[in-house]
């Protein structure tokens, strides 16, 4: 068979151009900006071993037709293009058109064209090409934004995409809207007349408030292709007026005389005022480029009310309460107070105080439940005592120490036997101070002492008296001695005593006995004389009688022991 070239295969298309027939609806095929584009013909609707020749063309815009390349089926691909597409294509092995590096131009209609032995179809594919823009930036920010005065915020850019990108702005993660409470933004969009691509701007003007102080404004671009874009995020300063003014009070807790305090004067304007006046107790003190006055080494005088305004605008003041706290006391006597037994002691504790306070007593570090009372002191008052007063965190003590003296006496001269009974224990108590020295008029061992409490002294010495005698104790100290005696008998004197008393309790219970006995005696014989009287049966005895003979009956018993 005679190939047919492409000369005639052109003559063919002519020929047959009244059976040439749009195979399939216009189809749109997208494509990104750079990258090559790869168009489709007939998508497998002809056989390839049918196709005697395949041709690419386009739709140049102004009706007129441009030719790319063909391939027939037995030649390889030829390029015909002299344009702008020279050296972009070429022919895939399923008939598609590649199309290098894409661009806005190439946003036009592509025809396959296919010629079958008896039949000729077209194949138009239309083509977009998409670019995402190459970024998103803000200019021409504003330096500072002033409260309820509407001002050119930023200007917001996305470059370079096609179709233009849409351009949103965002204040702390939240989108503004045109229109919305003191926000105006106004949008435009510039094509590059060399590369057709689309430049989106939009400038945000916005009325700013107090609660902008730490806002967040940004802007995104979205697009058909690739993920939102965000810039970087910016803030501004807030400025406005002073509105209210406070004083603050920067001192020590407790404040205490010799403290130094420091006045700080507080407004809400920004930028902040600098210049102050401070209003001492009468006294107006300016002070410049500073918020602070210190009171240096305060007094109890210092205690009142202070202020601070603006210069420029005196009738902004504000006002703070300063207290000066303090605690003082005087205790009378302080020190060491010696006095005489019985005598009286009177105490005068005063306090001066900025607030109430709380006063407590302890004695040898023991408390007390009341301020102590010295009408006729007692050996036993002697001790420590300590006043102390408390008024938050402030304290203070005071003191004295309190020693009662006078001359020993002799509380109490006592007697008794040893736990084994071979012994006798003399035990003389005394009161005195300073402590009286004990002596004794015999001679006895194991003597013991007990300490030396409140003004008092216990001591015990042993004795084995083999007579009859009498026993001194004799206390003894700087102002005086005091003496006492007690009768101690022998072992022997004991032993006959006690028999003694075993002998008269015997004879007292056989006594007893007897006298009970004979009032029971008359008590039965009127009673039977009584049952006699009265025609009583004589076995008809009373409670009270059988109750008094067992009262008799126990006593004999005890009489027999």
């Amino acid at each position: 068979m005679h190939l047919l070239s492409v000369g005639s295969l052109g003559s063919l298309v002519f020929l047959f151009a009244t059976v040439l027939r749009q195979a399939s609806s216009l189809e749109t095929v997208v494509g990104m900006y750079g990258q090559t584009l790869e168009i489709p013909c007939n998508k497998g609707a002809v056989k390839a071993e049918d196709v005697l020749m395949t041709k690419w063309k386009y739709d140049k815009g102004d009706g007129h037709g441009g030719d790319l390349l063909v391939r027939t089926k037995t030649e390889s691909v030829s390029v015909i293009a002299t344009d702008e597409y020279k050296g972009r294509i070429n022919m895939a092995a399923n008939s598609s058109l590649l199309l290098s590096a894409a661009k806005l131009s190439d946003q036009r209609t592509f025809t396959c064209m296919v010629v079958l032995s008896l039949d000729i179809y077209e194949y138009p594919v239309n083509v977009v090409v998409y670019k995402a823009p190459a970024g998103v930036e803000i200019s021409d920010k504003a330096p500072e934004l002033e409260i309820g005065k509407p001002t050119k915020l930023a200007t917001c850019v996305a470059k370079d995409a096609n179709p233009a990108a849409n351009v949103t702005w965002v204040k702390n993660n939240k989108p503004l809207a045109d229109g919305g409470k003191g926000v105006s933004i106004r949008g435009s969009v510039q094509v590059d007349p060399v590369t057709g691509l689309s430049t989106t701007s939009s400038t945000l003007e916005y009325s700013a408030t107090k609660e902008d102080a730490d806002a967040q404004f940004s802007c995104s671009a979205r697009h058909q292709v690739g993920k939102e874009m965000m810039s970087s995020e910016l803030t501004f300063t807030i400025t406005y007026s002073t509105e209210n003014i406070i004083l603050q009070v920067i001192a020590p807790e407790p404040l205490l005389e010799g403290d130094n305090v420091t006045l700080k004067c507080v407004a809400d304007g920004n930028p902040a005022p600098t210049s102050f006046n401070f209003h001492l107790k009468g006294d107006v003190i300016p002070v410049k480029n500073t918020n602070t006055y210190t009171l240096a080494h305060v007094s109890r005088d210092t205690t009142g009310e202070y202020q601070c305004s603006l210069i420029d605008n005196p009738a902004m003041m504000a006002s703070k309460d300063v207290t000066v706290n303090y605690l003082d006391i005087n205790l009378s006597p302080t020190g060491n107070v010696i006095k005489k037994a019985g005598e009286a002691l009177e105490l005068s504790f005063q306090i001066d105080s900025s607030g109430e306070s709380k006063v407590s007593w302890t004695k040898d570090n023991v408390k007390l439940d009341k301020e102590p009372k010295f009408n006729k002191l007692k050996y036993s008052d002697s001790g420590r005592y300590e006043g102390e007063v408390e008024m938050g965190a402030l304290r203070r003590r005071a003191s004295f120490d309190l020693v009662v003296e006078g001359a020993p006496v002799i509380k109490q001269l006592s007697k008794h036997r040893s736990e084994d009974g071979q012994h006798k224990v003399l035990i003389c108590e005394a009161e005195g101070s300073p402590k009286p020295s004990v002596s004794w008029s015999i001679n006895g061992t194991s003597h013991d002492e007990s300490p030396f409490v409140n003004g008092k002294v216990t001591h015990k010495i042993t004795v084995v008296p083999t007579v009859n005698l009498t026993v001194s104790c004799t206390v003894s100290n700087e102002f005086g001695e005091d003496t006492r005696d007690i009768n101690v008998s022998s072992h022997q004197s004991d032993d006959a005593d006690q028999t003694k008393l075993v002998v008269g309790v015997v004879v007292g219970l056989l006594i007893a006995a007897m006298v009970i006995g004979l009032a029971y005696g008359i008590y039965q014989k009127k009673s039977k004389q009584g049952s006699w009287k009265t025609g009583e049966k004589e076995n008809g005895s009373s409670e009270e009688e059988r109750k008094l003979e067992e009262k008799v009956e126990e006593n004999s018993q005890k009489a027999e022991v």
